[in-house]
């Protein structure tokens, strides 16, 4: 795809994000929830957002699926379109984080490659990496959407964890086991890292 030679960015004109993150009496970071389907990543990201919206905390929770039904909707699975899809969802989360916005993003992301391109992007300082560590049996014994079962029969193809392999993260922020730890100790254990992050 050829870069235009006609494109002027406005950065410069526009509010800073310190005027943006005090307006908002927070500071703006990005939450990357990574780990296998059915981990616990979107109901551990949809129980942060209700806790730091109690605490009167703007956020906005990026998640696999409904990115794939809106703004990713032309991607489908290949390794280049999984590269894609972080890459987009990384640029759109750059943009809420430099608003002061708190961003929870839950997505499988297997390996630390695509996850050290979306923090080069977000940019290293402002993304926390979270680890939500669920052994695989217990994420196909719950197998919410029944994904497991069809990966198993050949018909998902590149499923991660079954036909596809996931890479551990190397040095996360926090690692959450889901099969050992209540919802509200995940959530408690994430305040305990991002309080003092986000307070300005």
């Amino acid at each position: 795809m050829q870069k235009s030679n006609h494109i002027y960015p406005i950065f410069d004109k526009m509010l800073s994000r310190d005027d943006k993150e005090d307006l908002l009496h927070q500071k703006g970071v990005m939450i990357w929830f990574t780990g296998l389907s059915g981990s616990g990543k979107s109901t551990i990201a949809i129980a942060l957002e209700r806790e730091l919206h109690k605490r009167g905390l703007l956020c906005r929770i990026l998640d696999g699926d409904n990115i794939r039904s809106g703004i990713n909707n032309n991607l489908g699975f290949s390794e280049q379109d999984r590269i894609e899809n972080i890459r987009r969802i990384a640029e759109v989360g750059k943009l809420f984080v430099d608003t002061g916005i708190i961003t929870l993003a839950a997505f499988i992301s297997p390996n630390n490659e695509l996850r050290e391109m979306a923090a080069s992007i977000i940019g290293k300082k402002d993304f926390l990496e979270i680890y939500v560590s669920t052994p695989i049996e217990e994420c196909e014994r719950r197998d919410v959407k029944g994904l497991y079962a069809k990966a198993r029969k050949g018909e998902i193809k590149d499923f991660t964890g079954v036909s596809a392999p996931f890479e551990a993260p190397k040095h996360p922020a926090l690692s959450l086991d889901t099969s050992i730890l209540t919802l509200e100790e995940s959530v408690n254990k994430l305040l305990e890292i991002i309080i003092p992050k986000i307070r300005k």
